[in-house]
């Protein structure tokens, strides 16, 4: 039986209340459900910035998860933060500080959802704080339905990872976000779109995996979101 490749998972934080009365770690389960599923073995990691190139020495790949806020937007050059904007520095501190260490190690890293715009901010990109303020669209990327039914489908671009992933031009995808990446990166490309133009996807050929995708696979909503896992899981084997 193969090794399994050891993944490390960013992730969420929050303040007292609810769970405990102390700060407190959540994620929910298919993220690390859809990483053992695909042959991984995933491995939680807390926000401490300064033990960043110690975790990596023991993983890997990296996943960087989503959550219910935001890149602050002075990290990637914008002089004034949107008052939609939520922020969660801790967290942004550590993902950016392992982010950019597995980048620079050419480890594989896969974003997904929040993962997807900071990793384009890790790649010198920069973000859309509010697509109703910035694109006119039918779209509600903040879908009203169940996460785990499709909001809308996205086009894969051609000759990029992730269509020789996917397989197909097109697929379906929930959509949860407020946010959108505006443009991905030097050397990073677009590799999935809206119907309405809105960036669903990104990656570096540069790297030797290094793939953000705006929507959150580990719902399984089509049937190719798998393939992301598989992909990401067999990376990390080399």
């Amino acid at each position: 039986m193969p090794t399994r490749p050891i993944i490390g998972v960013t992730l969420d934080a929050e303040e007292p209340g609810g769970y405990s009365k102390l700060p407190w770690y959540a994620l929910r389960k298919n993220y690390f459900a859809a990483l053992a599923e695909a042959g991984a073995l995933p491995i939680a990691l807390p926000h401490h910035a300064e033990l960043a190139e110690a975790y990596l020495d023991r993983i890997d790949g990296l996943l960087i998860t989503g959550g219910a806020f935001d890149v602050d937007p002075s990290l990637y050059g914008e002089g004034s933060t949107h008052p939609t904007v939520t922020l969660k520095a801790g967290r942004t501190d550590f993902e950016l500080a392992v982010t950019r260490g597995a980048l620079a190690r050419d480890m594989p890293v896969l974003g997904i959802c929040g993962g997807e715009q900071l990793l384009a901010v890790a790649l010198g990109g920069t973000l859309i704080q509010h697509i109703p303020d910035s694109i006119r669209t039918e779209i509600e990327h903040e879908q009203p339905n169940p996460r785990n039914e499709p909001g809308h489908e996205v086009a894969i671009a051609e000759d990029t990872l992730l269509a020789r992933i996917i397989g197909k031009p097109r697929m379906a995808v929930n959509s949860a976000h407020h946010q959108a990446v505006a443009t991905p990166g030097l050397g990073a490309r677009v590799n999935a779109v809206a119907p309405d133009g809105v960036v669903e996807g990104l990656e570096h050929p540069g790297h030797r995996f290094a793939l953000g995708v705006q929507w959150h696979p580990e719902y399984a909503v089509d049937p190719a979101d798998p393939l992301i896992f598989a992909a990401f899981v067999e990376a990390c084997r080399k």
